[in-house]
């Protein structure tokens, strides 16, 4: 019964969603051109097709933002428990995860992912 109004905010969630997404797709014109099927670059003509291989970098900088990001989002509340309770266990349980993140920082360092021309 504690569950009910929580229920609720997610069925209007729901159904808003849909509607949002559903009556647009129901009552809007359809008119599509050669002109509106084209690809858009940011108001310019498309210079080239995206041929070729992109280079490591974009990958790497990728991998480097995401463990950077998860190594923040755990570290703080970790650091606030370290603080309280100051247990081995906490420590260890820490530097298996910083280990395991470090692996990721390896492999962008094995690509050169971060050396810059």
């Amino acid at each position: 019964m504690d569950y009910v109004p929580i229920l609720m905010v997610f069925a209007v969630a729901a159904v808003v969603a849909g509607a949002l997404l559903g009556i647009p797709a129901l009552i809007a014109p359809r008119r599509t051109s050669r002109v509106k099927m084209e690809p858009f670059e940011c108001g310019k003509d498309p210079v080239a097709l995206p041929e070729g291989r992109f280079a490591i970098k974009f990958s790497t900088i990728a991998i480097f933002f995401i463990i950077f990001d998860i190594e923040m989002l755990f570290l703080w509340p970790w650091a606030t428990l370290y603080y309280a309770n100051r247990g081995w266990f906490l420590f260890l349980e820490m530097m298996v995860f910083l280990g395991i993140l470090m692996l990721g920082f390896l492999y962008i360092w094995k690509k050169r992912g971060l050396e810059w021309e």
